[in-house]
């Protein structure tokens, strides 16, 4: 009968998919565990098209391959977070506000939704976790230790992949760039002879022509993890988790007035440039031009950390089989030849934890990749236009098996 309960539970509970009989036909609904993310825009000073550029960097899309973590404080001005008189660096300004506005608690406190009165529960790590809400929810799961068990071991994966990324934008002007290179190219012509300088300065006036017109945008990013040891979370269950029943004023207060359990750990940072141009025969406007430039540059941005970082490099499911194709493309940064393991979720049957075995490997096809990058929303869908990436590969695949990218 014990065995049979657990066959049950994991069938129920698995946080992968189910499993296509025809490897041809598309996937319906994966359910498994996503890496959740909260992000953060540093106020900038004044520059060119400030607000526009702020307004766009809100109404940009969410990444889509995380769970949105949004815990209400989407920026910040760091003139407020300084450590002395002399500015500080953008990682000592983060650290700082991280401490002071107790971030990574308050990413805690909405894992598992904690009320005002102290009181806290597991429904969102039930419904992120891939359970089947029908059977799971958490009354039913506080009756059974194995279901205690499976919450646990969800909530520990899920706050373990628990990011922030924080960024600096700037919007700067290409004339004074275009111009300083231009007129440090010339004055290298000093000394050359009359034609050669001639034509070198020629060349330089074109060049700067051409890269004088509109701007570009420059993002930094940086990359934060939710530090969640078994350690914090045993410190955490057992002092500070309570539900409606159970809660006290003492347990209420061990979890206010901690402020040094839970904290973020830095994980890396990247820089994306795009160009706005404005000298283009588009029929767009300059506020468009500027969203999408902005939504591209995050999408780029977002790419280079997700290539850089294996702990931040999400999981997607197989759309179809035969052929191998999944929902991503160009957005994430795809490149013909790009390298993917394919994985089959295992289940530990003492542990409940989610395991990815890998069982593959398959390859960008360089002709079918998706352009899924963000456009301005009134343009007609191009005739045959792919919305899915193809892989080469294996043969033996799945509509649902999850992929994940290899450097």
């Amino acid at each position: 009968m014990k065995k049979l309960l657990f066959i049950t539970l994991s069938t129920v509970f698995c946080s992968t998919v189910l499993l296509a009989q025809d490897s041809q036909k598309e996937m319906k609904e994966t359910k498994y565990r996503r890496s959740s993310l909260h992000t953060i825009l540093i106020e900038s000073s004044n520059f060119p098209k400030k607000d526009q550029v702020i307004n766009a960097y809100y109404s940009a899309d969410f990444p889509d391959k995380y769970d949105n973590h949004n815990i209400g404080q989407k920026s910040f001005n760091p003139a407020k977070y300084t450590t002395d008189t002399v500015e500080s660096k953008t990682p000592e300004v983060i650290e700082k506000y991280f401490k002071d506005e107790q971030i990574a608690k308050k990413l805690v406190a909405k894992w598992y939704n904690r009320q005002p009165d102290g009181s806290v529960d597991g429904n969102l790590i039930s419904e992120r976790g891939a359970f089947n809400a029908s059977f799971l929810d958490v009354k039913t799961a506080a009756a059974s230790n194995m279901g205690k068990s499976l919450i646990s071991a969800a909530g520990e994966e899920l706050l373990s992949n628990t990011f922030v990324v924080v960024s600096t934008m700037k919007f700067v002007e290409n004339e004074p760039i275009a111009r300083g290179i231009r007129d440090a190219a010339i004055l290298a012509l000093n000394n050359a002879p009359g034609l050669a300088r001639t034509i070198g300065v020629k060349a330089a006036e074109i060049l700067y022509e051409k890269g004088k017109e509109g701007y570009s945008v420059w993002t930094t990013s940086y990359l934060y993890k939710l530090k969640w040891t078994p350690e914090i979370k045993a410190i955490f269950e057992n002092e500070m988790y309570a539900d409606k029943e159970s809660i006290t004023p003492a347990i209420k207060a061990k979890f206010d007035n901690n402020t040094d359990l839970f904290e973020m750990e830095f994980v890396g940072s990247q820089k994306a440039t795009t160009l706005v141009t404005f000298s283009l025969k588009e029929k767009r406007t300059e506020d468009q031009i500027i969203n999408l430039s902005v939504a591209r540059n995050i999408e780029k941005v977002y790419a280079k950390l997700q290539k850089n970082f294996d702990v931040f490099k999400p999981k997607v499911p197989l759309y179809t089989g035969e052929p191998i194709t999944a929902k991503i493309g160009m957005k994430e940064g795809l490149e013909g030849g790009d390298k993917f393991e394919v994985l089959e979720s295992v289940m530990d049957e003492k542990t409940g934890k989610i395991e990815y075995k890998s069982i593959g490997t398959i390859k960008v096809d360089g002709n079918k990749i998706w352009d899924n990058r963000k456009n301005l929303g009134d343009e007609a869908p191009v005739e045959g236009a792919v919305d899915r990436t193809t892989f080469k590969g294996g043969k033996k695949f799945y509509p649902g098996l999850l992929i994940r990218q290899l450097k």
